[in-house]
C-alpha cells in the first residue's frame, strides 16, 4: 500500500525496511514480503524505479531455470571460470560464488510466489565473448512485458523511460518492436505487430498520460511493484532517511523525513541500503568520478550516496581494487525544449553500425567503436589524458543516417531540422565542412575516413580490429552485404556527426558487504542489522563488464540473500550483540 509518512504513527515497527526502491530494492523488499515480514520501503523522489525504470532491466544471471530453453550447455561453473578470468582480482571470488549460487534461487522463488516473470533472450553474448567460459545466449534474463493497467493509479509512481527511447508520445519499444517497426512497409508479420502497437498505443493516450503497455526496465519495475502492493508492502515516496538507530545488537531504528514531517521506525530484522551509490554525491563524485561531469550522467536522480554516509557513519566502508568506480556508456546530450537535460546513452544502435567510426580532435580514431559500452566510456578518458577525447565525434554519412540513425536522431533521414538548430546534430556538405563546424583537424578526419573504407573493401580493421568478436559482429548489421557486419564506407555526402562524452550510469564501488549482503566494518565485522545490494554495495564484478545485465544480476541475488538473512534475524529470539557500546546516532550529513 502507498502511504505518506504521518500515516505511519510514531515509532512504527517493521520486520524489514528497505531503502530506495530500484530494481534491486524493490526485489529486496519483495522477497521478505514474500517470506512473511512486514515491509517497509523507502524512496526518496516522487517515482520507484530508479535508474532500472530507464534500462533494458536485462538481468544477467547464469544456470537460471530458463536458461536450458536457448542454451542447454551452460553451467555454473563455466560461468564462474568466466568471471574468474574477466574480474579476477578485482573483486573476491567467494562474492562472485555467493552471486552464482543465489541467483537461480531469487529468480526461482520470485516468479514461483509473484507476478514477477522472466524469459531467457534467444541471443544476447557476453561482452567479453572473447574469453574461454563465456556464451552466447542463456545468461541474460529479461522481464516479461506488463500491462500497467494493472496498477490502476499506482501506474503514476513508477518512473517514466527516457523520453528519447521512446516514439508518438510515451509509447515504449523494445529489441524486437524496433525491428518490426522499421519492417513494417516490407515484412506482412512485422506490419501486423506495429498495427497492434499503435493501436494499442492510440487507446491509452485517450486516458493515461502515456503508453501502459510496459518493456524492459519498466516492466520489471511494474511488475515489482504490482507484485508488492499484492503483498501489502508499505511503501513511501518522497521520504528521506535522515539517521540509523544503532544499539547493542546493531542497527535498531531509523528516523525518516518528509518535507517538515519525522518519524523514527523501529526495525526487528535489519535495514537493507539499495539506494543507488554515489553517483550524485558531490563530493564523493569528484574524488572518484573526476573530469566526469554531472550532466552525463545518465542515471536517475536519486542516487547522492546519502544512505551510504549513514552507513559510513556507523563503521561501515567502501570497497577497493575496482577496475573502474563507475560503470560507462558514450552518451550525447541535448536540451529539451521545457529545459531539462537530455542524456542519451549510445548503446548498440549506431556506434558500432557500418558506416560509423568515433575520431578525436585530431580527426583520428582511438578505439574499437564495438567494444562494449563501458569499455568505450573508459576508452575516451584514457585517450583524453593525452590527446583531447572528450568530446569525441560519432561521424557517419547520409547512408548511414538513414540506415540506423545517430544517437536522438531517428532512422530514416527525416527531421533533421531541429537537432542541427541547436547543434545537436551537426552536418557538413564536405568532410571539410564536418571538420571546420566540428573544430577538429580536417586532414585526419579525411585519413581516418579514406582507412575505414579501405577496411570496408577488406574486411579487416588494421587500426582496432573491429568486428573480430561475436559480441562486436552481433552489434553489427546483420543485413551487411560487406565482409565484415560491423565496417562500412562513409562516403555518400552530406556527413553527420555527434559529440559524445563518457557517461557514468552506474557505480561500481560501494560498501564493503559478505555473502549475505550484511555490510561490513573496518575489521571485517558485520554491522547487525544493516545490508546493501545493487550499486550501494561494493559489486561483484569488480568495476568489469563482463555482460548484459551484470548489474541488476547481481542486485537481484544479493537483494534476495539479504531480505532473507534479515527476516530470519528478525525471527531470532536473541541476536548475539555485534557490539557492546551504547547507541549511536548516526546522521546524514
Amino acid at each position: 500500500m502507498v502511504e505518506t509518512l504521518n500515516n505511519l504513527g510514531q515509532n512504527a515497527t517493521f520486520d524489514v525496511v528497505v531503502i530506495g526502491a530500484g530494481g534491486a530494492g524493490m526485489s529486496a523488499a519483495l522477497v521478505a514480503a514474500i517470506d512473511g515480514a512486514r515491509v517497509l520501503l523507502v524512496e526518496s523522489t516522487e517515482y520507484v524505479g530508479g535508474t532500472t525504470a530507464f534500462s533494458a532491466g536485462t538481468t544477467w544471471i547464469p544456470a537460471s531455470m530458463h536458461a536450458p530453453g536457448v542454451n542447454r550447455d551452460d553451467t555454473s561453473a563455466n560461468a564462474e571460470g568466466f568471471l574468474d578470468r574477466a574480474v579476477g582480482e578485482r573483486s573476491s571470488a567467494t562474492m562472485r560464488r555467493a552471486f552464482l549460487d543465489a541467483g537461480p534461487k531469487a529468480v526461482a522463488h520470485i516468479e514461483a510466489n509473484s507476478d514477477v516473470k522472466y524469459r531467457a533472450r534467444p541471443f544476447h553474448p557476453d561482452y567479453l565473448s572473447e574469453i574461454e567460459g563465456s556464451t552466447l545466449r542463456g545468461r541474460a534474463l529479461e522481464p516479461l512485458p506488463f500491462d500497467g493497467r494493472k496498477l490502476g493509479r499506482a501506474f503514476s509512481l513508477i518512473r517514466p523511460p527516457i523520453p528519447e527511447f521512446t516514439v508518438l508520445g510515451g509509447m515504449m519499444v523494445d529489441r524486437d518492436d524496433v525491428g518490426h517497426l522499421l519492417d513494417m512497409t516490407k515484412l506482412f508479420a512485422s506490419f501486423r505487430h506495429a498495427a497492434k502497437l499503435l493501436a494499442r498505443h492510440a487507446r491509452d493516450r485517450m486516458s493515461a498520460p502515456r503508453g501502459t503497455r510496459l518493456v524492459m526496465g519498466n516492466a520489471l519495475i511494474g511488475r515489482l511493484l504490482y507484485s508488492l502492493l499484492q503483498r501489502g508492502v508499505t511503501v513511501l515516496t518522497n521520504t528521506k532517511v535522515d539517521a540509523l538507530h544503532r544499539g547493542a545488537n546493531g542497527i535498531e531504528a531509523v528516523t525518516l523525513s518528509h518535507v517538515n514531517e519525522r518519524r523514527r521506525v523501529n526495525v526487528n530484522g535489519g535495514v537493507i541500503l539499495a539506494s543507488g551509490g554515489f553517483n550524485r554525491h558531490p563530493a564523493r563524485r569528484a574524488e572518484m568520478l573526476p573530469g566526469a561531469d554531472p550532466s552525463w550522467c545518465p542515471g536517475a536522480p536519486g542516487h547522492t550516496g546519502s544512505a551510504q554516509d549513514l552507513a559510513l557513519a556507523v563503521g561501515a566502508r567502501f570497497g577497493e581494487g575496482a577496475l573502474s568506480n563507475a560503470f560507462w556508456a558514450p552518451v550525447s546530450v541535448r536540451k529539451r525544449a521545457d529545459g531539462t537535460t537530455a542524456v542519451f546513452p549510445h548503446f548498440i544502435m549506431d556506434r558500432g553500425k557500418p558506416g560509423m567510426m568515433t575520431v578525436d580532435k585530431t580527426g583520428r580514431r582511438f578505439l574499437n567503436e564495438n567494444t562494449s559500452y563501458h569499455l568505450f566510456g573508459i576508452a575516451m578518458q584514457k585517450a583524453n589524458e593525452t590527446t583531447p577525447s572528450v568530446p569525441a565525434y560519432l561521424v557517419t554519412d547520409s547512408e548511414g543516417l538513414r540506415k540506423y540513425g545517430l544517437g536522438m536522431v531517428r532512422p530514416g533521414g527525416k527531421g533533421l531540422a531541429p537537432f542541427l538548430a541547436d547543434g545537436y546534430l551537426v552536418e557538413g556538405k564536405t568532410l571539410d565542412e564536418l571538420a571546420a563546424k566540428l573544430g577538429i583537424d580536417k586532414t585526419g578526419l579525411a585519413d581516418s575516413v579514406a582507412r575505414m573504407n579501405r577496411y570496408a573493401q577488406t574486411g579487416i580493421d588494421e587500426d582496432f580490429q573491429r568486428g573480430t568478436t561475436d559480441y562486436q559482429n552481433a552489434n553489427g548489421d546483420a543485413n551487411w552485404h560487406g565482409p565484415n557486419k560491423c565496417l562500412g564506407p562513409i562516403g555518400q555526402a552530406p556527413f553527420y556527426a555527434v559529440r559524445l562524452y563518457p557517461g557514468d550510469i552506474g557505480a561500481a564501488t560501494g560498501l564493503v558487504t559478505d555473502a549475505h549482503a550484511r555490510v561490513l566494518d573496518r575489521d571485517d565485522r558485520p554491522i547487525g542489522g544493516l545490508y546493501a545490494c545493487g550499486n550501494d554495495m561494493q559489486s561483484v564484478m569488480g568495476g568489469v563488464y563482463p555482460g548484459p545485465g551484470i548489474t541488476l544480476g547481481p542486485g537481484l541475488a544479493f537483494g534476495y540473500l539479504a531480505a532473507r538473512h534479515a527476516v530470519t534475524r528478525g525471527r531470532t529470539s536473541h541476536v548475539a550483540p555485534t557490539d557492546a557500546r551504547d547507541e549511536t546516532l548516526a546522521h546524514a550529513k
